[in-house]
């Protein structure tokens, strides 16, 4: 599935639980890269929701953390045809349905050059 969508600020959340070593370890091992410390949030089309969620419900990669912290899911993934890396799904989130949260192993806005409303595609 590849779709298109539009690059958004988050909440700034994401930064202090991937650095959390459970988390970061984890990745390390079933990705192959340590995710900079923050997501590539990125808005996409309510057309997409039911795909979206099929997967989601279907993801079979869960990171259980330690005590007091969530369960993210995660799909592979690639940004704009060139950044290896992966959508997460945290089971605690306050982001609507439509905002898909990109992990990489660098700071993405400054790889890319990326501001808030530029397009990019994901391909999951």
């Amino acid at each position: 599935m590849k779709i298109n969508g539009e690059v958004t600020t988050g909440l700034g959340k994401a930064a202090y639980f991937l650095s959390q070593e459970f988390y970061s370890l984890e990745f390390e091992r079933n990705l192959g890269f340590v995710p900079f410390p923050g997501t590539l949030n990125v808005v996409v089309s309510d057309d997409y929701l039911d795909e979206i969620n099929e997967i989601k419900n279907n993801c079979q990669n869960l990171i259980k953390p330690d005590e007091g912290f969530g369960a993210v899911k995660y799909i592979s993934a690639k940004l704009c045809d060139e950044i290896n890396g992966a959508i997460v799904f945290p089971a605690k989130t306050t982001h609507e349905e439509n905002y898909l949260e990109f992990i990489a192993e660098n700071k993405l806005r400054d790889q890319l050059n990326l501001k808030d409303g530029d397009i990019v595609s994901l391909e999951f």
